[in-house]
């Protein structure tokens, strides 16, 4: 197959205080190097994706590259026997527009120990709609199964749920027959979380979590997006014996806690590091998103779609709060 010598891609410049991002023409040997070239079909908008697009976090560790944490496409050429031309793969972090070009271009040339076959059961569209927020829900899952978390012991709480990774949590942990608790500041996204699995909704702006080490107990286990306050409070009422599995920092990165729900009901707090995953781990997490974890509202969790063009404003909504589920980017 073969490659046009110029395509578009969304390339972000930053370099000390400057910052610039859009679309620009440009040719596969301007893409970092690395042995499987791939046609992209699609990737998606993550919170990463929107501070690194928007100017807002400093994620980009070189001063220019190719936007997009995740990948889905077909294998154009490959300088590595594992992959084929006409393979359907997928790649999600390792180091994509961190470190390397990432997924916001019409092609991407990436090393071949990252790419992952396209799983039976997902097309090139559900993976992305399903990308970096879709696996490090399930990666949150897998290591909570790991630390012997099981459904009877108790609801699940989602912090930050109307969010991608909230969203899809809910709906992997109704699927893997868990109750599932969203916990989120839009209110009148109640309707829509209850639709998709949460048994219960619960307003941040109403928690109270005392002022003691240990409160009573609320829930089995928590997948906390939130960190920060949020997080401190969640160790404070989890069963014994329970999981937190920590994946995000949109409420902040301090944690202010003490060692008592660790020493004294047993909470385990899980650190979940969904961009440098162990391969074998991250097949094995797609296998069960393909299959048993399959999300049952895949289509309404990701009903936004948009191109390259319209990624500006994806990130100003997502910075401002104003986003809803998962957005995917077609190529």
């Amino acid at each position: 197959m073969s490659v046009p010598a110029r395509f578009p891609a969304f390339r972000i410049h930053a370099e000390g205080d400057r910052h610039q991002a859009g679309i620009e023409e440009i040719g596969l040997d301007d893409l970092a190097p690395g042995e499987v070239d791939i046609r992209v079909a699609y990737s998606s908008v993550n919170y990463k994706d929107a501070l690194a697009g928007s100017g807002k976090g400093k994620i980009l560790r070189r001063p220019v590259l190719v936007g997009g944490i995740d990948v889905a496409g077909h294998v154009v050429a490959s300088r590595d026997a594992r992959w084929r031309e006409g393979d359907a793969v997928l790649v999600t972090g390792c180091g994509l527009s961190e470190t390397r070009d990432g997924g916001y271009s019409a092609y991407a040339r990436l090393q071949a120990e990252w790419v992952v076959p396209l799983p039976a059961g997902l097309t090139l569209r559900e993976s992305m709609a399903l990308g970096t927020a879709g696996f490090t829900a399930g990666l949150s899952l897998h290591r909570m199964l790991a630390n012997d978390q099981r459904p009877d012991m108790g609801p699940i709480a989602v912090t930050g749920a109307t969010g991608g990774v909230g969203m899809l949590a809910i709906d992997i942990l109704t699927r893997a027959g868990f109750e599932a608790h969203a916990i989120t500041g839009k209110v009148d996204q109640f309707e829509a979380l209850q639709s998709i699995g949460a048994r219960q909704c619960i307003s941040r702006h109403g928690l109270h979590w005392g002022q003691r080490p240990l409160e009573a107990a609320r829930w089995a286990g928590a997948i906390d997006n939130v960190g920060g306050e949020m997080l401190d409070g969640l160790t404070r009422v989890i069963h014994p014996y329970g999981n937190i599995a920590s994946c995000g920092l949109a409420g902040g990165h301090e944690l202010h806690s003490t060692v008592m729900p660790f020493i004294i009901r047993g909470v385990s707090l899980l650190g979940i590091a969904s961009a440098g995953t162990a391969y074998d781990i991250r097949r094995r997490v797609w296998e069960r998103l393909a299959s048993d974890w399959k999300p049952a509202h895949l289509d309404r969790i990701a009903a936004h779609e948009t191109g390259l063009d319209g990624l500006p404003a994806v990130f100003a909504r997502m910075m401002v709060g104003e986003s809803f589920g998962r957005t995917v980017v077609a190529l």
